[in-house]
């Protein structure tokens, strides 16, 4: 135990002597070994102790002694130990410090020269790419110039971009870099003006049909006195334009005049024809006026228009290969794409707007005959995205087209609209004579049976009749129920008219449109009563013939009204055929409107009336021959001003009671009037009729009665 001791202290105080010997600095080869060694005693005491404590509890062997020196080494030993490891941390850690910060100041040194000889290459990389665009220029290369100089803005930003290396030299080369920037955009510019050369007329007004044939556009395949193979091609030139970010503006500029000279010109006008002269180094492109074709362009030979002067464009200007850069192989932009995006969305609203909208058919019946509108516009919008001029996700014209359904029906119901109004702002005093025996023209309607035999009604057979003849001898007036003469506005009368070839047009549509066109001639008769009274507002309360004429309009339109729905009930929509196909709710309101406008006319006629009456004592001094000449005037003007023509049976009694009322000698003129049935009462009253007149408003007296008498 005393040997193991000795050596494990003799061997700690060569570890602590080795430690405090050195200079401040410890190997770690000569440490590390003696760690080793140290360790090796640590486990040979290990050993040890083990081996007394077997001795002790195991073999019960007196050791106590050797156990407390065994204990006080140990603990020596573990003081040493903690004495070495403080030691070991501090000297280790104040090396890794000094470490660490040499190798931070390295490799800030080592960031700050890759920097500098980054900026040093891409500063080498700026002045070559300039001067290959310069070299490239001169010889007429103008996309690989275009390229280097775009390559040379791109090792410009990326040297601004580096903070910390603020270069004056950056400023010269940013000056540089614009300047030949600017130059190969002149340049490229006045290329361009010569491959493709306008000749525009002076002073027209562009669109117009002498504008577009004094216009011509001139496309050279190459530079005049340039050899077609090696000189600069207009796709070239574009492709430069495309690299410095300058192709939209051109395309812009160039589209405009294509569009407002060429292509609007041809969509517009159907007698221009586009005219292609071809020879060895340009080819020209014309309009030229041939005839005047009657009606609006036609879509299928506006499209082989359209479609031959973009293929004109694409193989003499668009078509060639598109250049690759010399860096990275990526290929320019598709010209025809660019220039189908500066002029596609003009274009196609003007083919909507200018073509399209007036190839829709007026009638359902010509609705089937679409189809080739539809296919030759499939047709042309195929070529578009073979030339490239349209990407493939679009469809504008072809969606268009394929909806002739409903702007079939947006049409319909807007010309319908239009001419409405029309008929309601025209002149009221346009009369018509209507009479039971006349009609308006309707259309002829077909067979709602037809075609449909599941609610065909199958009569039964009669059942036989006993007891005698039930057939009454009685039988209605072929004009009961009828519109009574008198005379109507013209405009009235067509509008009725309207609504029956509208609803027609409804009975042979699809179910959606037909509820439509429906609705649309409700609105019809919503808008009259809208615009009418106000439109003609002073006139209706000015002019009391106006007032008796918008009278009979309404009644007239009332009169059709109730029977209008039932008519074409079961020819409509199955949507309306529950019963709300129907105008009957409108009866009243155009009743109403005709009456109240009548009633305050014959309001103010009264007032006149009794003014003018005033100085003929009302009728009690008719026989005066002044007082008869006053009354007399006063009646015919209120005559005039209701307008008995113009009022059939309504205007007739208020004329009659009128002549009555001034007839001379009272109830003896009644019989003068009648002049056994040649008289004025005559011509407009049956003998009954004149009858009742005189008793409404004479007294039952002898003269009354012998006044009645005369009357057969």
């Amino acid at each position: 135990m005393a040997e193991t001791e000795a050596a494990s202290s003799s061997l700690v105080a060569a570890v602590l002597e080795a430690v405090q010997g050195s200079s401040g600095r410890l190997e770690k080869e000569g440490l590390g070994g003696r760690i080793s060694r140290l360790s090796d005693r640590v486990e040979e005491l290990k050993g040890e102790v083990c081996r007394m404590i077997n001795e002790r509890y195991v073999e019960f062997l007196p050791s106590m002694q050797n156990a407390k020196e065994l204990e006080s080494e140990a603990a020596k030993l573990s003081s040493s130990i903690d004495q070495l490891k403080s030691m070991i941390e501090t000297e280790v850690q104040e090396d890794l410090n000094v470490a660490i910060a040499e190798f931070t100041e390295l490799k800030q040194q080592l960031e700050r020269d890759t920097l500098v000889l980054s900026v040093l290459k891409q500063l080498q990389q700026f002045d070559a790419a300039l001067q290959q665009a310069s070299g490239m220029l001169a010889e007429k290369k103008y996309v690989p110039a275009a390229h280097h100089l775009k390559k040379a803005q791109r090792c410009l930003k990326l040297m601004e971009s580096r903070r910390g290396f603020e270069l004056k030299i950056l400023k010269a080369f940013h000056v540089e870099l614009v300047t030949q920037t600017e130059n190969l955009l002149g340049v490229l510019g006045e290329e361009w003006k010569q491959l493709a050369v306008w000749r525009l007329p002076q002073s027209k007004e562009p669109g117009s049909l002498e504008s577009a044939s004094q216009t011509e556009l001139r496309l050279h395949r190459a530079l005049p006195g340039e050899d077609a193979g090696t000189g600069p091609s207009a796709s070239s030139v574009l492709q430069g334009f495309a690299i410095l970010g300058e192709l939209r503006y051109r395309f812009k500029v160039f589209g405009q005049l294509l569009l407002s000279y060429v292509l609007k010109p041809l969509v517009c006008h159907p007698s221009l024809q586009p005219l292609l002269e071809e020879q060895p180094d340009a080819a020209t492109l014309r309009l030229e006026s041939v005839g005047t074709p009657p009606g609006p362009p036609s879509p299928v030979e506006v499209f082989v228009k359209l479609r031959l002067v973009l293929e004109i464009l694409h193989k003499h200007l668009l078509a060639d290969p598109n250049p690759c850069s010399e860096d990275d192989g990526d290929a320019g932009p598709i010209l025809a794409e660019e220039l189908g995006e500066a002029i596609w969305k003009e274009l196609s609203d003007c083919l909507t707007y200018h073509c399209l909208v007036h190839s829709i058919p007026d009638s359902s019946s010509k609705l089937g005959q679409y189809v080739e509108v539809i296919n030759a516009t499939e047709q042309f919008e195929q070529a578009l995205r073979d030339m490239r001029f349209l990407k493939e996700d679009s469809t504008d014209l072809l969606t268009y087209a394929r909806n002739v359904d409903r702007h079939f029906a947006d049409k319909k119901c807007q010309d319908v609209i239009v001419t409405a109004r029309h008929l309601m702002m025209a002149e009221i005093h346009n009369t018509v004579k209507v009479t039971p025996e006349s009609s308006v023209a309707l259309p002829r309607l077909t067979d709602p049976a037809v075609g449909d035999h599941s609610d065909t009604l199958v009569p039964s057979k009669a059942l036989p009749i006993h007891g005698g003849d039930l057939e009454t001898k009685a039988r209605l007036s072929p004009h009961t129920l009828s519109f009574p003469t008198c005379c109507i506005s013209e405009s009235a009368q067509e509008l009725v008219a309207l609504a029956y070839q509208t609803l027609e047009e409804a009975s042979a549509s699809t179910d959606q449109y037909s509820a439509q066109l429906f609705y649309l001639v409700r609105n019809i008769f919503y808008l009259f009563w809208d615009v009418v009274p106000m439109y003609h507002k002073e006139k209706l309360q000015k002019l009391p013939q106006l007032a008796a004429i918008h009278h009979n309009n309404c009644m007239y339109i009332a009169h059709h009204l109730l029977t209008l729905g039932h008519q074409f009930q079961g020819r409509l929509s199955s949507l309306l055929c529950d019963g709300t196909a129907t105008f009957v709710d409108l009866v009243p309101v155009f009743r109403r409107l005709g009456t109240e406008c009548f009633l305050a006319q014959m309001q103010v006629q009264k007032g006149e009336l009794l003014e003018r009456l005033s100085s003929a004592r009302d009728f009690s001094a008719v026989d005066d021959e002044d007082s008869y000449a006053a009354a007399n005037k006063a009646v015919r003007q209120a005559e005039d001003g209701v307008g008995r023509p113009r009022m059939g049976r309504t205007g007739q009694a208020f004329s009659g009671a009128l002549r009555l009322c001034t007839a001379r000698g009272s109830q003896g003129g009644g019989g003068a009037w009648w002049a056994d049935s040649k008289g004025p009462l005559a011509a407009e009253f049956s003998p009954g009729e004149v009858k009742n007149l005189i008793r409404a408003l004479f007294q039952n007296t002898e003269r009354r009665a012998a006044a009645l008498a005369k009357i057969k």
